[in-house]
């Protein structure tokens, strides 16, 4: 039987027993699922539970009938093992329907669905009926009584007055005048808000979180369709129950909220030990994927990278050569859910692609999703922005950790923040003396600094030497963390790093937390050092402030996290481009550290950033350095395997291997040869 929980909610993946089953086996698994069936006895259901209840009563009928066949198999008819084979594929259905009703956090949706659910309940006892009626009960041996149950289980289905609820149709109604009130621009009336939310139980800020997160999956799936038929009420839907979340439940009731104001349940130590950030890596642009797309091969790359691929005229898989039809490219939602959350337990920033922004649905850019949740969420933040200017400390916690929750899910969500003045505001509470507050303050900032019209607000005011202090005398290290991302992002913006770079204790900030930070603080510190050396002033500001030798210890630490050795690297190249930078390096005898990373590293990435750095440290460094290098014959190995494609990694390192090349032959010829063992028909020298 297909796995429930890979399904989208109310369809029913059903598959019909296998023709080659033994009767025993079929009986078996039959009343194995009519038991799983009569077990949802004592889950709630939120609507429909009236059809529910009815299915569940008739089913427990038929489970009787079922257990007394068990127990004596003999002669068991064709006509019988096919009836029973078509009762098993219509219990199956009636199973998933029954777990969707019971679901927890789709309440809300579930009764939108109602009337469509209510003809799924009458559909199933309709095809119970007609097994029930074909069913030969003369040519089995069971009991009279048994024989007599089935003829009331047969009448008992013909006579369900199944339906709509009335119920549910009341809620339904309610609920249908707030979604109208939303489109309208007015606020939803308190009352029939409450009785919705009260009808479903949903009675705490964590259910209504949960609601949340379930529409959310189910627009990220609606999104992959082509139809996309549900996405507005969806929307709708998530917009409502965001502005629910934010106004009606006023305590956040989840441990986390008080500890760090972070709602997800930390999996980074079971990814961290079966995965590394190269699993992430799109095999063409050798970057993390953010989109992730499998072809018909097996193989899955960044969509941005794979369509490039295919404009260029190549129709075929990039790794098997095979010919693959170009527009056929499926969302890889499972790998793209496992990258964003590795991603975020490891502090690793990543940029979302512009073709890739270009696939998603308009609800991720610049619109709400649907006129109705456009609405909800505006409200939603005039109510949080005034908590945050008029509340108390406990109130503004709140208000911050929901700005901060929904800074994180959409660019629409941002820009109705930035648009409704909350950087300022954001800004002033990253001086108040409350580690909570402050801490979802700088965190709220990170998420927003995303959006581009985010910086230029942030900037003008005065929000550098703020959110610099932040990162330098946080009250925790996680806020500290936070101010280093932002930082990352101001960083993007040319103007912004020649900012920043001016203002003298910046690089030697983030230097510290690179010294004193968690993994995740110090994967912060570096990769906005490096965005800072974007900026071709700020060489040497780094190198004065020692940013070299600090690099360098981290290179020799022998438990040294992967991302934050190719971190490291990658600044490290980028300063060996001057000489100044590779005089520094040289200077702290990192060259013999360089290439003891290139022999142990696993990773393409980080030998792809040694490559880049041993290159300029050639070019820079002179004669002596190719005579270290020619004197390692542990480097052409590493080299050799950085030729394949036709990546710059590869030119660079078929630049070096003719660097080592021509100087071997140059002292070969003076007499003084340093033998190098090359592989000639691995060599591609340009």
């Amino acid at each position: 039987m297909c796995d429930a929980y890979t399904r989208r909610i109310l369809t029913s993946p059903a598959i019909r027993p296998s023709e080659k089953a033994s009767p025993a086996t079929l009986l078996s698994s039959l009343i194995t699922l009519s038991d799983t069936i009569c077990s949802y006895k004592s889950k709630p259901f939120y609507s429909n539970a009236r059809n529910a209840k009815d299915s569940l009563l008739l089913v427990g009928n038929i489970l009787v009938f079922l257990e007394d066949i068990r127990r004596d198999q003999t002669g068991l008819s064709g006509a019988m093992i096919l009836s029973l084979s078509e009762l098993h594929y219509v219990f199956q259905k009636l199973r998933f329907l029954l777990e969707d009703c019971t679901k927890s956090d789709a309440r809300m949706w579930m009764l939108t669905r109602s009337e469509k659910v209510s003809n799924q309940f009458r559909a199933i006892f309709r095809s119970i009926t007609v097994v029930l009626d074909v069913l030969p009960l003369d040519s089995i041996h069971v009991s009279v009584e048994s024989k007599e149950l089935m003829g009331l289980v047969k009448n008992q289905a013909l006579s369900s007055k199944l339906g709509f609820r009335p119920e549910d149709q009341r809620v339904m109604e309610h609920l249908t005048s707030i979604l109208d009130q939303l489109e309208h621009q007015m606020v939803p009336d308190r009352n029939n808000l409450k009785r919705v939310l009260d009808y479903l139980g949903i009675s705490s800020w964590t259910e209504c979180n949960k609601e949340i997160k379930f529409l959310d999956s189910e627009i990220m799936s609606e999104r992959s369709t082509t139809k996309k038929s549900d996405l507005g009420i969806l929307s709708s839907l998530m917009g409502l129950m965001i502005y629910s979340r934010c106004t009606v439940f006023t305590t956040v009731d989840i441990e986390r909220f008080t500890i760090s104001g972070d709602t997800h349940e930390s999996t980074s130590s079971h990814l961290n030990k079966s995965l590394n950030v190269d699993d992430f890596r799109c095999p063409i642009s050798l970057e993390i994927m953010s989109d992730p797309v499998t072809l018909t091969t097996g193989h899955t790359y960044d969509r941005s990278s794979i369509e490039k691929w295919f404009r260029s005229g190549n129709l075929t898989c990039p790794k098997t050569g095979e010919k693959v039809n170009s527009s056929n490219l499926v969302s890889n939602l499972c790998i793209r859910s496992i990258i964003k959350q590795y991603c975020h337990e490891n502090g690793i920033p990543v940029t979302e692609s512009v073709d890739s922004n270009r696939n998603r649905d308009t609800t991720n850019t610049d619109t709400g999703g649907s006129v109705a949740a456009e609405a909800a969420i505006k409200m939603a933040v005039e109510y949080l922005i005034d908590r945050l200017v008029f509340g108390t400390n406990e109130v503004k916690h709140k208000a911050t950790y929901e700005i901060r929750m929904l800074s994180k899910t959409s660019v629409f969500n941002r820009a109705c923040l930035v648009e409704s003045g909350v950087v300022p505001s954001l800004l002033d509470l990253l001086c108040v003396k409350n580690p909570k507050i402050q801490e979802n303050a700088i965190a709220a900032l990170l998420n927003l600094s995303k959006y581009s019209k985010t910086k230029k607000v942030l900037v003008e005011n005065g929000g550098l030497e703020l959110i610099l202090e932040v990162a330098q005398n946080g009250l925790r290290m996680e806020a500290r963390q936070h101010a280093a991302g932002t930082l990352f992002y101001l960083a993007s913006v040319d103007e912004y790093r020649d900012i920043i770079g001016k203002i003298p204790r910046s690089i030697p900030v983030l230097m510290e937390l690179v010294q004193e930070g968690t993994n995740r603080c110090k994967k912060n510190a570096l990769v906005a050092i490096f965005g800072l050396l974007m900026y071709p002033e700020n060489h040497w500001k780094a190198v004065a402030a020692g940013i070299v030798p600090l690099l360098v210890d981290l290179l020799r630490s022998p438990c040294q996290h992967e991302d934050l050795l190719i971190d490291s690297l990658a600044i490290l190249a980028t300063l060996a481009e001057k000489s100044d930078g590779t005089l520094a390096i040289l200077s702290c005898g990192a060259l013999h550290v360089i290439l003891d990373v290139v022999a142990s590293t696993s990773s393409r990435a980080a030998r792809e950033h040694c490559v880049t750095l041993l290159l300029a440290m050639c070019t820079n460094g002179g004669g002596d350095v190719v005579h270290v290098l020619v004197s390692n014959s542990a480097l052409m190995g590493p080299l050799y395997s950085l030729l394949t494609g036709g990546s710059r990694a590869s030119k660079k390192a078929s630049s070096l291997i003719r660097i080592l090349h021509e100087f071997n032959e140059k002292n070969a010829s003076s007499g003084t040869r340093h033998p190098i063992h090359f592989q000639e028909q691995f060599v591609d020298v340009w």
